[in-house]
C-alpha cells in the first residue's frame, strides 16, 4: 500500500486555499512539507499550526528562479529531499482580450506557466535522486474557454501539455508526472471573481450542464492527496472532467459554442464595465501580491 508516510511534498500557492488543504492532509499522513508562497503572513501561520519539525515556510515569487531554488535548498536541507511536488501556485485575470490591463494578463501567463517551470527546474535534481512524483496543476479550463479569462484558459492548457512533455522526458528516469483538471473551486480566486463581478456570476449561470457549478476545497484535495500517493497520471476533479477533455473537439467546436455564443454580447461588455469602475483586472489579494513581488523588502 502507497504511503506518504516520511515523503518531502513541494507545495506552491500554499498559504490559502487548495494549496493549504492539501499541506493539512499530507501532513495528517506524515509527510514533510515545503511550503512556498508570496503570501508571508498566512503562510508563516500555516507552518506555525502544523509544526517546523513538519513544515518550512519559503516566502517566493514562483517567477523568480533563483529564489525558487533557494527555496528548494532550503527544504533539501531541513527534509534531506523532495519526494513530491505540487504545482499549485496560479492567478486568473478579467476582462475581454481588447480591455484587460496587458501586464495583468502578462502576470497571469508569468505565474502559470513559467511559475510551474521554475517550480520544476528548481526541484528537479531532488526529485530524480530520489525517483519522485510532479503534480502539475492545469485545469477544466485547458479543455473549454471561457470568455473575459483568456489568459487564465491559454496558461492552463500550456500548463498541461508542459506536464506531457515533462512526462516524456522524466519515464526513464523513474519520475512521474501527473495533470490536474478541475471544474470551478471554492478556493480565493473563484470567491473573489464572483465577489468583484456580476458578470462573473452571470457566465457561471449560463455555461451548460455543470461547466458552470461550483466544487468545494474537500474534494479537489482529496484527489490531490490520492495522486500524490498513487503517482497518478491524470486527476479530475469532479469526475465528469475526465470525459471533457476527452471530446474536447466537440466542446470546442460550433456545437460547443451554440450554448455560450447568444449571451456574450450582454455578459463581456458589462465585465469589462465592471472591471473599469474596479481599476484593476485581478482580485484586489493578487494586485496587494503583486507589489510583494515588485518590491520584496
Amino acid at each position: 500500500m502507497p504511503t506518504l508516510r516520511n515523503k518531502v511534498a513541494l507545495i506552491t500557492g500554499a498559504a490559502r486555499g487548495i494549496g493549504a488543504d492539501t499541506a493539512r492532509a499530507l501532513a495528517a499522513k506524515g509527510a514533510k512539507l515545503v511550503l512556498i508562497d508570496l503570501d508571508a503572513a498566512p503562510l508563516q501561520a500555516l507552518v506555525a499550526e502544523l509544526g517546523d519539525d513538519v513544515a518550512l515556510a519559503a516566502v517566493a515569487d514562483v517567477c523568480d528562479l533563483p529564489a525558487m531554488q533557494r527555496a528548494v535548498a532550503a527544504g533539501v536541507a531541513k527534509f534531506g529531499g523532495i519526494d513530491l511536488v505540487l504545482a499549485n501556485a496560479g492567478i486568473a485575470s478579467y476582462g475581454s482580450v481588447s480591455q484587460v490591463d496587458p501586464a495583468t494578463f502578462k502576470r497571469v501567463l508569468d505565474i502559470n506557466i513559467l511559475g510551474a517551470f521554475h517550480t520544476v527546474r528548481a526541484a528537479l535534481p531532488s526529485v530524480i535522486e530520489r525517483k519522485g512524483y510532479i503534480l502539475v496543476v492545469s485545469s477544466l479550463a485547458a479543455f473549454t474557454a471561457a470568455p473575459g479569462l483568456a489568459a487564465y484558459c491559454a496558461s492552463k492548457a500550456g500548463v498541461e501539455h508542459f506536464a506531457s512533455a515533462l512526462r516524456l522526458e522524466l519515464a526513464h528516469l523513474g519520475v512521474a508526472v501527473g495533470s490536474a483538471h478541475m471544474s470551478w473551486i471554492d478556493t480565493p480566486l473563484v470567491q473573489d471573481a464572483k465577489a468583484d463581478l456580476s458578470a462573473f456570476n452571470q457566465l457561471l449561470a449560463v455555461l451548460p450542464g455543470p461547466l458552470g457549478k461550483t466544487t468545494s476545497v474537500q474534494a479537489c484535495v482529496d484527489a490531490f492527496v490520492h495522486a500524490l500517493s498513487r503517482r497518478k497520471r491524470r486527476v479530475y476533479v469532479p469526475r465528469w472532467v475526465g470525459p471533457v477533455g476527452w471530446f474536447k473537439a466537440v466542446v470546442t467546436s460550433r456545437i460547443g459554442d451554440r450554448a455560450v455564443l447568444p449571451h456574450i454580447p450582454r455578459i463581456l461588455p458589462l465585465m469589462d464595465e465592471e472591471v473599469a469602475a474596479l481599476g484593476r483586472s485581478t482580485s484586489a489579494r493578487n494586485v496587494a501580491l503583486d507589489d510583494v513581488a515588485v518590491d520584496p523588502s
